[in-house]
Parts: structure tokens; C-alpha cells; sequence
């Protein structure tokens, strides 16, 4: 049986050579007896290759008709079909895919050979940390990206770095407003973002977060680290579905504190924000997270059918980021251990590989941590719980916005309140 966690296995024994049609599928040759088979001569397994080129190859034909691949950054030209490095065995199952990077692992390194033009997408958070190391790194392969963020003028400074960094065109990066502390900005802007992607979304990438802030309420009187982390990007989810197809993908960056969550109390009062009589920033930034990992599953089963993945993930412990600036204390301790965290390109990595990784092609309801799957907390596993958050969301989003735009969902999970009077 083939051994999924060695590669050795996957090596190709001696006088053995992997080919490709020119539609794209591999085969092997032995060139001793020119015997040819579609199956691996070691695992058994059949591979695939992507159907497009790496990114920066092209294809022409030589003189004597024979198919010759060019890279267009080196000049240098090949035969040998170049997405024959990219090759991998063909799924079983959709949740069958080796690990190919770790938490040393760049997004840069993610992204090689992947050309992402054509492809569009929205994130939130992106003009600072994470989420501009996320956003460059997409742009750098040829994605069009929407910055979704509060301030818009670090927005179009964090775009004309990224233009500086990468030789990007411009046209491809656009800015809106969103300020995830009010839900009627939330739905202000997904109506906009209809307006300039009127076709379809890729990569959904909810990054945005805020970390350690004191009690303060927003203006739809609610805990602001509650609503930023969690409520409005699951609104804005919502609101984006229309823009959402086949192959889309959703991303809820998440964290592993969502292991420190406590949800004491928050069914009997059907709120989930954390109350101010006893206010812990840390318990609130760890429900947050929990609800998103929650939320990403729970939608991963409304959307399922459509072909549209929805995921979570960590992108790494104590990264040095924007979060930590709101107590003095924060900053402290992220200075100290800072050396020992990775950097923002790693960070960034586990969200570009949710986003765009070839193998997790329908893969969904799934957390990822150091660009592989991992097992959630126990709360986020429970179903019954997981139903609850969701439907507590709800009722909160439906108390101060109505139900337009969302009127399957609170069909579904919330009984609806009619006027008594």
C-alpha cells in the first residue's frame, strides 16, 4: 500500500520517465523495453497535472513541429513539459492530499508556478501585516484584488507599495471602505464590491481582526472585538454569496486561541459578545476566533452543493503584526518573542494556500494550521453548539439590519419575531 507521508516511494525507478499528453495527462515510459502505462510504476496510482501552464511559461512549436515550452523571465526553453514538477496523484477522495509546506514555508514559495491571472479577490484587513503580505503575494502572481478596509488612505499607500515591490499594474488593485465596526458599513460595501466585481469572486480572504482591546461598544452596541473578529464578517460572507460560484473559495482567518474560548453564559443570554460587568480581552479575542472556525464549517454546509469551499485557519503564533498595539503590555511581550515567530511571508503562507492550492480543489469545512489540516477545539467540533453560535449570529445581524439579503438563512436557523402589535 502506498505510504502517503514518504516521497521516496514516489520516486521513479530506474529507466523510468514521467510524460505528458498535450491535454494534459501523464504517463510513463520505460526506456528500456518502451513499454508505456498511465499508472505510477511503484505507488500504482495514476497523476495529474494542472490544466494551465506554470506561471511565466509559454507554449510554441520548434521548427519540426515538436510542442517547446518557454520560460518568458529567463528566456531558457524546454521540452519537457514544466507542469510536470506540479505533478501529483490523482484523489480518491477529496480530503487526500499529501503536505507539501510547513510553518518555515513562505507564501511566495506557495505561490511558485502558480499564475493566479484572471482570478479575483477580496480582503479584508489588507493594507498592513498579514493581509498586505497575503495581498502582495496574490497580486505578485496576477491576481486582481479588492482591499477591502477602513482606512483608504493606508490603503493606496499599502497599493503603491505593493506596485513598487512587485511591478504590478495598478489597475489590478482597487480599494473600497469597509469598517467591519458597523453592519450597515458592512452592507454598504458588499453591495459596492457588486459593483466592481459584477461577475464572480475567487478567494474570499476575511483577514481583518482586531486583538487585546478594553471594553468598547460600536455603534450597533456591541463588543467591537465580537463584531470586527467575528459578526460582520460572517455578514459580509452572506452578502457576497451572490458574487460566489463553483470553485470559489472562502477563508476565515481564525487562530489557535479559539482553544481558550468560554462560552459560560452566552446561551442563556442568547448574546455572544462578551458582557462588560466581566470583560476579558483575551476570552473575547478567543470566542471570536472560535466563531469563526464555527461559522467557516457552517457555511461550508450551506454552500457545499454549490461547489463553493469555505475554510479557517491559523496563520501562525505571536507574528509580529499591527494586533498587539492597543496595550503597551502587548507590544512588550511581542517584542521579546518576536525572534521566535515567523515572519509575515510565513504567516501569510497558510492563508495563500487555502486560497489557491490546486489539491484543495472542493475541499471544505476544514482548519488549517502551518498549510495542512489540523483537528479544532472540542467546542468547535460540537455540532449542537456550532448550530447555536450560528443561530445566535443570526438573530444579532437580523435585531439591527432586517432580514434582506439573508432571508434563507434566518428561514432556516432563527424563528422569526413577528410585531405583537
Amino acid at each position: 500500500m502506498h505510504n502517503l507521508d514518504s516521497d521516496s516511494e514516489d520516486e521513479l525507478p530506474p529507466g523510468w520517465e514521467e510524460k505528458s499528453t498535450e491535454d494534459g495527462n501523464v504517463y510513463f515510459v520505460n526506456s528500456c523495453n518502451k513499454k508505456t502505462q498511465w499508472t505510477h510504476p511503484r505507488t500504482g496510482c495514476k497523476k495529474v497535472i494542472p490544466k494551465d501552464l506554470p506561471f511565466g511559461w509559454s507554449k510554441t512549436v520548434d521548427e519540426s513541429g515538436k510542442t517547446l515550452y518557454v520560460n518568458q523571465e529567463t528566456g531558457n526553453k524546454t521540452y519537457v513539459d514544466p507542469r510536470l514538477a506540479f505533478s501529483k496523484e490523482e484523489k480518491k477522495h477529496v480530503n487526500d492530499f499529501r503536505q507539501r509546506f510547513d510553518g518555515s514555508t513562505t507564501a511566495f514559495q506557495v505561490l511558485h508556478g502558480v499564475d493566479l491571472s484572471g482570478k479575483y479577490a477580496v480582503i479584508t484587513g489588507c493594507n498592513a501585516g498579514i493581509g498586505y503580505e497575503t495581498a502582495k503575494s496574490l497580486a505578485r502572481h496576477g491576481c486582481n484584488i479588492l482591499f477591502a478596509n477602513r482606512n483608504l488612505e493606508a490603503t493606496q499607500k499599502a497599493i503603491e507599495d505593493i506596485v513598487k515591490e512587485t511591478n504590478v499594474s495598478e489597475e489590478n488593485l482597487k480599494s473600497i471602505q469597509l469598517d467591519l465596526g458597523s453592519l450597515k458599513s458592512v452592507k454598504k460595501c458588499a453591495l459596492a464590491v457588486k459593483t466592481v466585481f459584477s461577475d464572480h469572486i475567487d478567494m474570499l480572504i476575511l483577514n481583518a481582526g482586531v486583538f487585546g482591546l478594553p471594553y468598547e461598544e460600536t455603534e450597533d452596541q456591541l463588543d467591537r472585538t465580537f463584531q470586527v473578529n467575528h459578526l460582520s464578517h460572517m455578514y459580509f460572507a452572506m452578502l457576497l454569496e451572490p458574487l460566489l460560484r463553483k470553485g470559489s473559495r472562502v477563508i476565515f482567518v481564525s487562530s489557535e486561541s479559539h482553544r481558550t474560548a468560554s462560552l459560560k453564559n452566552v446561551f442563556v443570554k442568547q448574546n455572544l459578545a462578551h458582557p462588560k460587568e466581566s470583560y476579558s480581552a483575551m476570552t473575547a479575542y478567543g470566542n471570536s476566533k472560535l466563531y469563526n472556525i464555527i461559522t467557516a464549517k457552517m457555511l461550508s454546509e450551506e454552500w457545499k452543493q454549490k461547489g463553493i469551499a469555505v475554510n479557517s485557519l491559523h496563520p501562525g503564533n505571536m507574528v509580529s503584526t499591527n494586533l498587539p498595539k492597543s496595550w503597551w503590555l502587548y507590544q512588550v511581550l511581542f517584542f521579546i518573542v518576536r525572534p521566535f515567530t515567523k515572519s509575515l511571508q510565513q504567516a501569510a503562507a497558510t492563508t495563500v494556500y487555502v486560497a489557491t492550492a490546486s489539491e484543495l480543489e472542493g475541499v471544505t469545512g476544514l482548519y488549517f494550521n502551518n498549510c495542512f489540516y489540523c483537528e479544532e477545539s472540542t467546542l468547535a467540533r460540537d455540532r449542537d453548539i456550532s448550530h447555536e453560535v450560528f443561530s445566535i449570529s443570526l438573530k444579532m445581524i437580523q435585531e439591527r439590519m432586517g432580514t434582506e439579503y439573508i432571508e434563507g438563512f434566518v428561514q432556516k436557523y432563527c424563528t422569526v419575531k413577528k410585531n405583537s402589535d
